[in-house]
């Protein structure tokens, strides 16, 4: 359906988007690049993507965060109708279209038979410790032992180390089983696809939190004393890539320290991870795309501010 040129394509990249976390969003994104999607489509995922910080909200208001999903994705379907009026499907495809070989050719990675086997073993604890962290459990002290007290992080350094050196060893020139990495086949390309985004991901966190650390950054204190432009603040930091931001936003709104008209700009105006290798693929595309969502983000941010609080 995120294939066929129809009315149908935006609201299924809108719904896609509108998932609890950033993998739909990414899916669009390069559905949009290989030249099977409208640019309506990214502008409607991205639109309606609020990241892992949806998976908070939910959990602590869950009909708030239902309702934040349900905009997402009514306001995304909105938006990607209207742009796909105004500009075309084909708007700023241009050099951005690639076919499928070279994108694959681009996410290779260095692997075997028994690397892929260990990466799909580390998947299956992984996927179930990941869904109790989104809902804000603390999964080191729920499986602590006296011999491990963190084996949750643990699982994921050891995760996160498997990926980034599958990842990053063809540039230091260790190409692995070669035939068996350029197979193609759909784990194969489930497993590189996902490296090449938790590099960017790390990267991306890394430059967030050292940046946070060493300036002396304090998010919390830009909201002080600008009560009339909270909202647009709260837009603004939905530029900014990641989830990290956007879920210190949501923690900001649920500690009553913004209010729910800044909630939504950022919500609407947000691309979480997405975005990381949205411009990585695509960059002119993620960012128009990007900038093009803060309009309905403003709008009924401060239409919530004027009219309902």
């Amino acid at each position: 359906m995120l294939r066929r040129d129809t009315i149908w394509q935006v609201p299924v990249a809108a719904g896609l988007g509108a998932l609890p976390g950033c993998g739909g969003a990414i899916i669009v994104v390069t559905q949009y690049v290989t030249g099977r999607l409208s640019f309506g489509g990214v502008v409607a995922a991205l639109t309606a993507t609020m990241g892992d910080a949806a998976f908070l909200l939910i959990a602590q208001e869950p009909l708030t965060g239902l309702a934040m999903v349900l905009l997402g994705f009514t306001v995304g379907t909105l938006s990607g109708w209207v742009i796909n009026a105004i500009h075309g499907g084909d708007f700023l495809r241009g050099s951005a279209t690639r076919p499928d070989a070279e994108i694959n050719a681009e996410h290779d990675d260095a692997s075997t038979p028994l690397l892929d086997r260990i990466w799909l073993v580390i998947l299956a604890p992984g996927m179930v410790l990941a869904g109790l962290v989104a809902f804000q459990f603390d999964v080191d002290e729920m499986f602590a032992t006296d011999m491990l007290q963190q084996p949750a992080t643990l699982l994921g350094v050891v995760g996160g180390v498997l990926a980034l050196s599958m990842r990053l060893a063809p540039r230091f020139g260790v190409k692995g089983d070669a035939a068996f990495s350029a197979g193609g086949g759909l784990v194969r390309r489930t497993i590189s696809d996902t490296n090449f985004v938790t590099v960017w991901v790390i990267f991306a966190y890394l430059v967030f939190e050292l940046s946070v650390y060493f300036l002396g950054l304090d998010l919390k204190a830009v909201f002080d004393g600008w009560a009339l432009f909270t909202p647009m603040i709260a837009v603004l930091l939905g530029f900014l890539p990641g989830c990290g931001p956007q879920v210190l936003v949501t923690t900001m709104y649920l500690s009553g320290i913004i209010p729910l008209s800044a909630q939504i700009g950022n919500a609407l105006s947000n691309d979480g991870d997405a975005l990381f290798p949205a411009i990585a693929i695509a960059p002119k595309v993620a960012i128009v795309a990007t900038l093009y969502s803060a309009v309905p983000a403003i709008i009924l941010a401060y239409g919530w501010m004027f009219w309902m609080e």
